[in-house]
């Protein structure tokens, strides 16, 4: 068993207007000067606004940048400028593309704090990046934010298929623990039993509540936004991805290649949960029931997917990582097979 290091955010601040509260946050935390604001172009501009005018409210002095995508040249075009400016403390503001803030701070060696707008995906309080590449999709070790402050009202009024989007991807903590617990009996990997059960601890949650979800409101943005949070601290007390991504996401990272920018994350992960479950010998029916149940689409061409593009993307999946051992080692697909698992699970 390898040593690894357990890091996790210091302070977690969840509820209602808190985005009111940011200076004060961030005087808890010991920063004070400058601070750097990352954001996205989209409906994150009124809220990147009123942070502003919140935090220089409290004596900070506040700069702020637009990334365009989560991408590495995105990534060092925000090092260069915090290297520059010098910020006590880089804030992301927004949902995937936050992801470019958290590996930039690490980089440049300077404290995150996540303000997430959207509960999109998992990342929140992960010590991970997902950045895209040409070729491929990574997940950059980098380090947890140092805090979250997560607005419920703010992310309740995102738009609803975001959180949608984060329930598939913590459904899908079912096929990544699955295929974690398969690569400690065949191949003898490190598996953390108390991390992995945290994980499908925020998958259970929107199975056994997906009809307060379907109706909405603050009460299940709040559940979904808390169990978000959990599945990133998993992976910090794991201390690597395995108990949130697996053979699913590596079908989700596929579509990243073939299709690129057809479907949210947490909708290719949903799609890929349905197909892995399958392939596990798992209750499959029972999640695609739930993903109806909440509007997660259940269909590829309800996403805009070909046929042939998802048949692709099981196909080249497993290569996508080759060094992680998912059930796409076990049961090698080809077109014919591939076709057929799609077809069963009527995902095409």
């Amino acid at each position: 068993m390898k040593n690894h290091l357990t890091e996790l955010p210091n302070k977690i601040l969840v509820g209602n207007d808190v985005i009111e509260e940011a200076g004060l946050f961030l005087k808890e935390l010991n920063f004070s000067g400058k601070v750097l604001i990352v954001s996205g172009q989209t409906h994150t501009i009124p809220i990147k606004n009123k942070l502003s005018q919140i935090l220089e409210s409290e004596g900070f002095q506040v700069s702020n940048d637009v990334v365009n995508s989560t991408t590495l040249e995105e990534v060092n075009k925000i090092v260069d400028k915090s290297s520059k400016e010098i910020a006590s403390v880089i804030i992301g503001l927004g949902g995937g593309k936050t992801d470019v803030a958290k590996l930039a701070s690490y980089k440049v060696g300077i404290p995150f704090v996540n303000i997430p707008t959207s509960g999109s995906h998992d990342g929140i309080a992960s010590p991970f990046a997902s950045i895209k590449n040409l070729e491929k999709a990574y997940s950059y070790l980098s380090k947890p934010p140092i805090g979250i402050l997560a607005d419920i009202n703010i992310i309740t009024n995102a738009p609803k298929k975001l959180l949608v989007s984060g329930c598939g991807d913590l459904v899908s903590k079912i096929t990544a623990v699955k295929d974690w617990t398969l690569a400690r009996d065949d191949v003898k990997e490190y598996y953390g039993q108390y991390a992995a059960n945290l994980s499908l601890l925020s998958a259970e949650i929107i199975l056994s509540e997906s009809e307060l979800i379907r109706k909405g409101g603050i009460e299940s943005t709040r559940m979904i936004v808390e169990a978000l949070i959990s599945s990133g601290v998993a992976a910090g007390i794991a201390g690597s991805s395995r108990p949130c991504s697996g053979s699913e996401h590596l079908f989700s990272h596929a579509l990243d290649i073939i299709a690129p920018s057809i479907g949210l994350h947490g909708e290719k992960c949903a799609l890929g949960t349905i197909m892995m479950m399958k392939l596990h010998g798992l209750d499959w029916e029972k999640a695609k029931e739930t993903f109806e149940r909440i509007n997660i689409p259940t269909k590829a061409n309800e996403i805009g997917l070909s046929e042939d593009q998802v048949i692709n993307a099981l196909i080249k999946a497993q290569s996508t990582r080759p060094e992680r051992y998912t059930i796409l080692n076990k049961i090698k697909l080809d077109n014919k097979s591939a076709n057929e698992l799609a077809k069963s699970t009527e995902i095409i």
